[in-house]
């Protein structure tokens, strides 16, 4: 069951990401820094923060799925958390 619960949030977070490059020249041109939400297709809103953006999500739409982003010119390149996280100082063996 949670393969197909997975594989349903997949999909539908593809879809808002296609509205998100859809939208990407009006949002460049008039939302430039700001944190979006897209849910079901549709821009839900701007907002200034991400804090802000995750509560309007989760107050309208729960766990979601929902796509929150900010709106900036280069794109943040995905990383899984192993290569994220390397403790700076961490004791070797």
């Amino acid at each position: 069951m949670t393969d197909i619960n997975e594989n349903m949030t997949e999909n539908v977070l593809q879809e808002e990401k296609a509205t998100y490059e859809r939208l990407k020249p009006d949002l460049f041109a008039h939302h430039l820094g700001k944190f979006i939400v897209i849910h079901k297709g549709e821009l839900v809103g701007t907002f200034d923060t991400f804090q802000v953006a995750a509560q309007v999500a989760v107050a309208n739409f729960g766990v979601g799925p929902y796509l929150i982003r900010q709106v900036i010119e280069q794109e943040p390149i995905p990383m899984p958390a192993s290569v994220a996280y390397r403790p700076a100082y961490a004791a070797h063996r």
